[in-house]
């Protein structure tokens, strides 16, 4: 398999393989990390990813695993988070039978399913100081022992790490060895919350809603509406690209029809709330008379929220000399939003001609 090929398989851990689909991105913040993980890839160290949840930690350490050297070997990988501190130590390093109660027979941990492969430690904050310890010995010296064991086994691992937390405050309230963390932290990566991708939402969009409506079964790949693509633009992502497709998702499945309207970015607001018991409905209230009646329009809202479009983006265009990119930064718009707005003006005007 050629490591370059947009699919991959991944080895877990567990026994099972999953296929690991490229990152995809068009913006500079996402191509600047691009380029500075396939500088670290081929280079046999420890790397440190570093980034909020929902940014692609696991995919970035694929991507580090199978554009290096290692790549025909096992990518193993271990989610510290999701295991007692007590039960880290045996996952890693495996044991002996009779170790402890429960230990029946032998088992490899994941340092010796790596070997000559890369381990991934996601959430690495959360392993105990004793068990970093160990760790150290690896990195350093390429040997462990079995828990219940004195043999020494050697292996050769490439240790690839994630956190969302700052490793730096851990070490300075003693809770993660800073000998460990300058070993692993060869080369450190950060990347790019969804918020610095503004670029790459409507492709990401387009692709969890391709990949959705195939699911589902439909033959027609969903489209946006102009008015959705600025809302998932406009929407901060706290949760990146998780929430992203969680929510691009919900709304192909929500769909009747080919194009997509409505995003539902709060779930968990219920229809029932205000009658809960105990709560009174809010009254309406009183109907007041503007403070200026002069600002009071005599045309409808809806052709007077038009013509203040038309006179910002003639404006505009004015000012950038009609260069419709500029013009769309003037009016705080992407491309693609002022590219929508520009195609109504023109079938709007069409007896005027083009701009």
């Amino acid at each position: 398999m050629n490591p370059s090929n947009g699919l991959r398989q991944k080895n877990l851990g567990s026994g099972t393989s999953t296929v690991v689909t490229e990152a995809l991105g068009q913006s500079e913040a996402f191509l600047d990390f691009q380029e500075r993980l396939s500088r670290a890839a081929p280079i046999n160290r420890p790397v440190l990813l570093i980034g909020e949840r929902g940014t692609g930690k696991e995919l970035a350490a694929a991507r580090l695993h199978y554009l290096s050297n290692r790549w025909q070997a096992p990518m193993v990988a271990l989610n510290c988070a999701a295991l007692s501190p007590s039960l880290i130590e045996s996952e890693l390093f495996g044991y002996e039978k009779g170790a402890f109660t429960g230990a029946l027979q032998r088992r490899f941990g994941r340092f010796e399913s790596a070997d000559r492969g890369t381990l991934f430690l996601d959430e690495i904050g959360n392993i105990p100081l004793e068990v970093q310890e160990k760790i150290l010995r690896v990195v350093e010296y390429n040997v462990f022992e079995r828990v219940g064991s004195s043999e020494t086994i050697e292996v050769d691992v490439r240790i690839i790490a994630a956190t969302n937390a700052n490793l730096n405050d851990l070490t300075r309230q003693n809770r993660f060895k800073r000998d460990l963390l300058d070993r692993l932290s060869f080369e450190v990566l950060f990347l790019p919350p969804l918020r610095e991708r503004r670029e790459d939402i409507a492709l990401l969009a387009a692709h969890f809603a391709g990949r959705m409506a195939l699911e589902l079964g439909r033959t027609e790949i969903p489209v946006f509406s102009d008015e959705a693509i600025e809302a998932l633009e406009k929407h901060p992502w706290p949760g990146n690209i998780r929430e992203l497709k969680n929510v691009i998702e919900r709304a192909v499945y929500r769909s009747d029809t080919v194009t997509i309207t409505d995003i539902d970015f709060h779930p968990f607001h219920s229809p029932y709330e205000s009658s809960a018991p105990g709560v009174s409905p809010q009254a309406p209230a009183p109907e007041t008379a503007p403070a200026d009646a002069s600002l009071w329009p005599d045309q409808p809202l809806k052709k007077a929220v038009w013509e203040l479009k038309v006179k910002m983006l003639e404006a505009a265009l004015g000012k950038a000399k009609y260069n419709q990119k500029k013009a769309a930064r003037i009016l705080g718009l992407t491309y693609h939003q002022f590219r929508g707005l520009y195609r109504q003006y023109q079938a709007a005007n069409n007896t005027r001609g083009s701009i």
